[in-house]
């Protein structure tokens, strides 16, 4: 399966745990996806932390705004009714609970909830921007990424290595290959995407993972 279809794949599943009247926000990159997969009958206000509550799909190529971008510089598009504020105000929505969701890409997630997804040690990164705030002021956090890095290790972890972003934040991790829950228990595999098996997520998920009787199927 290529990257777009990846992205597809997972934006859309992430999509199906929005909820009407929700304010959510999406981080930067593959997270973003989410908002070209809103189901039918489901109205949502997507914030960005550089100041708008109201984003809608990325534009059609050609149609782009230049004053209209996300907080990771990428070109969003407004839907009606939507509103920009400075961001002393963003982030005061963001810490003061007023988030229901927020989606974030990871480097790993460990079976304790903890997230890393800010920096990996000599190398030269952005930065954490607002994460550290959004995935402890949201009230559910989804983690939106592939399930193994670019050299085919797994990133779901017993512990995670790099440094953390936040711990027992984490709520739901979607990839390529499976949904899975955070749970007091620990992780618990809710479904696994077309054409996979159960074993084929365990060869490439180092965690413990909780199987239950039923397993569902995800895709696009």
């Amino acid at each position: 399966m290529d990257k777009d279809l990846k992205k597809a794949l997972i934006g859309k599943r992430i999509a199906q745990e929005l909820k009407d009247g929700d304010f959510v926000n999406l981080g930067i990159g593959l997270p973003t996806e989410v908002a070209n997969h809103i189901p039918p009958g489901i109205n949502v206000f997507f914030q960005s932390e550089n100041g708008i509550m109201g984003v809608g799909p990325a534009p059609n190529e050609g149609e782009e705004d230049k004053d209209l971008i996300n907080a990771g510089g990428g070109y969003i598009t407004a839907m009606k009714g939507a509103s920009y504020f400075d961001t002393c105000l963003s982030f005061a929505i963001i810490r003061g609970g007023h988030i229901d969701m927020t989606v974030l890409g990871a480097l790993q997630v460990d079976q304790e909830g903890n997230l890393a997804n800010w920096m990996i040690p000599g190398k030269l990164v952005p930065g954490m921007g607002g994460a550290m705030d959004l995935v402890t002021g949201s009230r559910k956090v989804v983690i939106a990424m592939e399930h193994c890095d670019k050299n085919g290790n797994p990133k779901i972890l017993k512990k995670c290595t790099l440094p953390l972003t936040a711990k027992n934040k984490v709520n739901l991790i979607v990839t390529d290959k499976a949904v899975i829950e955070v749970t007091a228990q620990g992780l618990l595999l809710r479904e696994i995407s077309h054409g996979m098996t159960v074993d084929d997520v365990l060869k490439v998920t180092e965690a413990d993972l909780i199987i239950p009787d039923h397993v569902g199927v995800f895709g696009l």
